[in-house]
């Protein structure tokens, strides 16, 4: 192919860009594509801002239940509102009174343990041994005194006595013979040697007759007094050892102290446990096994203000109810008041006896204590209203206002003080059960979304 045919030919292949573009159908429906879809991601951004805005800005808050006061309450009139927390009258953490290894453990957290219940068991090898020891120790010295006490026995007196009979005996004979050399000896038949030997055999006879004489009379009179209360002195040393090896030995089985729940467990096996020094770090010695305390014998803990205290008496009945069971309520009477205020707090300690507890009250709960008006005592009617704890007062140029949770929203409550409370204040301008705000960002304002904390 010509050289000239060929350019024509790629010359035919190029782009007249000088040519206009015809507005096609296919052109129209592109722009359509890119517009729709630029729009889409528009609206997309504007979604996850309005997002951020008002759902990741969500509060997140603490409430308390008003407590309605006042007007005729079925138990009377309140006089006195106060907060704390239950406690258990006595709780108990148990210890082991010797150190050890856990060799068992038999209970877990919120059992319930009858007294003299075993919870834990040590390792006690090495403690059975040593009151093995100290009991093999006591049996003879117990053995030694009774031995002393019975004195001889009549086997021995008659041996003792045959035995000196038979020197007596001998010692007969020996005279004889010695009499009898003596003679020989004078008429020169026998050596000075022999009559030497005659006499020391009879002098060695007679010394022998002579103790075994002394030894017949101790067997008929027996030990001295002196021995046998030496003997008994080593005995009571003995049982003494015994007894503190067989302390040791049973102190490896630990037992419930008194009927009660389980509240803590703090050891495991295979873990030390001491009765001299705990350690905390991990894997040291335990210096307790498990803390318990009677739930049927629980109290309310509270700190009343110093103004206040005047309002109450011994014996002060009460209602007691805690947050987390608002509708439900326990009767009470002041049992313990602290002999000495708190000089920081100007507070004194009061604790409220509970009555008649059950399952849904447990120790360190929030509670809230309504002290009733004595029914001989002439007390003026209070004013109707709700109590406020002080962390949800809140003042807005001298306006007194709550924030109440409300479908998700924090909603502003103007309120007016009608008096002063332990912790809080008497108000009105609320029928009580409201929740109440306490706890929340210092911004939250009236309409707000919130979210409560610990509710999904």
């Amino acid at each position: 192919m010509a050289l000239d045919t060929k350019h024509k030919d790629l010359e035919g292949l190029r782009i007249d860009r000088s040519a206009p573009i015809e507005d096609g159908a296919g052109s129209l429906w592109a722009k359509t594509y890119i517009l729709a879809g630029i729009g889409l991601i528009v609206l997309l951004g504007i979604g996850a801002l309005a997002y951020r805005l008002f759902v990741g800005s969500t509060a997140e808050v603490e409430v308390v239940r008003a407590a309605a006061e006042g007007g005729n309450n079925v138990a009377g009139n309140v006089i006195l509102t106060a907060t704390g927390y239950i406690v258990a009258h006595h709780k108990i953490n148990v210890n082991s009174k010797v150190t050890g290894r856990v060799k068992w453990i038999g209970v877990e957290k919120g059992d319930k343990v009858k007294e003299g219940q075993v919870l834990v068991r040590l390792e006690d090898d090495e403690f059975r041994a040593q009151y093995l020891q100290a009991k093999g120790a006591a049996d003879s010295a117990r053995a030694y005194l009774q031995e002393l006490q019975h004195g001889s026995r009549p086997e021995e007196v008659a041996q003792a006595r045959h035995n000196l009979d038979e020197a007596r005996a001998a010692l007969s004979d020996d005279k004889v013979t010695l009499d009898r050399t003596r003679q020989l000896f004078s008429q020169g038949v026998v050596s000075r040697q022999a009559l030497d030997d005659a006499i020391a055999k009879y002098d060695s006879d007679q010394q022998r007759a002579n103790s075994l004489n002394q030894s017949f009379q101790l067997s008929k009179l027996g030990p001295r007094t002196e021995e046998i209360e030496r003997a008994k002195g080593a005995l009571e040393q003995a049982e003494g050892q015994e007894d503190y090896a067989k302390s040791l030995l049973d102190a490896t089985v630990i037992r419930a102290p008194v009927s009660g729940t389980i509240l803590d467990r703090t050891a495991e096996k295979g873990e030390l446990i001491t009765a001299q020094f705990a350690s905390s770090a991990e894997g040291g010695p335990q210096g307790s096994v498990v803390s318990l305390a009677d739930l049927n014998d629980i109290q309310a803990d509270l700190d009343i203000a110093q103004d206040d205290f005047a309002k109450l008496t011994p014996h002060q009945k009460a209602i007691v109810s805690v947050d987390a069971f608002p509708d439900l309520h326990w009767n009470g009477v002041i049992a313990e008041v602290s002999p000495e205020a708190n000089r920081q707090k100007a507070t004194i300690e009061v604790k409220v006896q509970i009555l008649n507890p059950d399952s849904h009250l447990r120790p360190d709960m929030n509670t809230t204590v309504r002290f009733m008006a004595d029914e001989n005592r002439n007390t003026p009617t209070q004013a109707q209203g709700a109590y406020v704890p002080s962390a949800g007062l809140r003042d807005d140029n001298g306006q007194k206002y709550v924030l109440i949770a409300f479908n998700d929203k924090a909603m502003r409550r103007d309120v007016k003080v009608i008096s002063q409370r332990n912790a809080g204040a008497l108000v009105s301008g609320l029928n009580g059960g409201e929740a109440i705000i306490t706890t929340a960002p210092e911004n939250l304002r009236d309409g707000d979304k919130i979210k409560i904390k610990g509710q999904s």
